[in-house]
């Protein structure tokens, strides 16, 4: 049996890291800024702007057919979980149950619809994926409304943000022993990814109102390790879609390019935070 050969990306190892870190920074900080600023409504604004920005990169990115058609559906799904999560007195994520059925059958209906229908099991599940990925940065409002408050959510993003930063940083400068061989992300920068999220967390235990010193240490280990794990996920959707026989979506390189580090690091911010609403409760 002949063995698969690797998946050659075109994109350096410095632009699949540096751009991915540096916007990390600046993605965690609107999170964290903008509440304190404005409260609920900066909040809901700093989520908003990553659904949005997940949206477009996601359809870039991964091809998706019917491009303005999935631009709609996603961006309807940001605002309609957005709603959910802020609008009702006592908001849970079991409210976006009724979102999800609904989002759906307009991802089914939009794929039918169009012409011709290429590709269309990987446009459907391209077009789920984006919509659990919205739903998921949903809980990121909620974050703040419970125990710890503010300072709480601020100890969880900070500590996704160090994992996200320090993977980035230590896989471009040392990926061993590599994970894959044709995806630039090695074990040393996911363990320290986790230990570093563990620390900072530790660190700001009082900022997030952790009495205990081991349950925040652990906060952050795990929220560490759902977005390093995320990350690595994301950075082999971005080597499939730069590798040399990669189809050509027509968006052009520019936007391709710009789309890769948004997937890069909301993708794990979304997946890790309804791990940190979760761990929230239990602290």
């Amino acid at each position: 049996m002949s063995a698969v050969a690797p998946v050659q990306s075109l994109l350096p190892a410095r632009g699949h890291h540096l751009p991915a870190a540096a916007l990390t920074v600046v993605a965690v900080g609107l999170l964290v800024g903008l509440p304190v600023v404005l409260d609920g409504l900066g909040r809901l604004a700093a989520v908003l702007v990553l659904q949005l920005g997940l949206v477009l990169a996601w359809v870039l990115m991964t091809g998706i057919e019917g491009f303005a058609g999935s631009l709609a559906v996603g961006a309807a799904a940001a605002v309609a979980a957005d709603l959910m999560l802020v609008l009702p007195e006592r908001p849970s994520l079991g409210g976006l149950l009724a979102i999800f059925g609904v989002g759906f059958l307009a991802i089914v209906l939009q794929q039918m619809l169009r012409r011709p229908r290429h590709d269309l099991v990987a446009s459907l599940s391209g077009g789920v994926m984006l919509f659990c990925l919205v739903g998921a940065l949903g809980a990121l409002l909620l974050l703040g409304r419970g125990p710890g408050g503010n300072g709480r959510a601020a100890v969880a993003l900070a500590a996704i943000g160090t994992a996200l930063v320090l993977g980035h940083l230590v896989d471009l400068l040392l990926p061993r022993p590599r994970l894959a061989t044709d995806v630039p992300r090695g074990l040393a920068a996911l363990v320290l990814a986790v230990v570093g999220a563990a620390a900072v967390a530790w660190l700001l235990r009082d900022v997030g109102d952790i009495s205990d010193d081991m349950a925040a240490a652990g906060f952050g280990a795990v929220l560490g390790l759902v977005t390093a794990l995320t990350a690595v996920a994301a950075s082999y959707l971005v080597v499939e879609a730069t590798a040399s026989d990669a189809p050509d979506h027509g968006h052009g390189p520019l936007v391709s390019l710009w789309s890769l580090p948004v997937v890069q690091v909301v993708f794990p911010i979304a997946a890790a935070a309804p791990v940190a609403l979760a761990l929230q409760s239990a602290l």
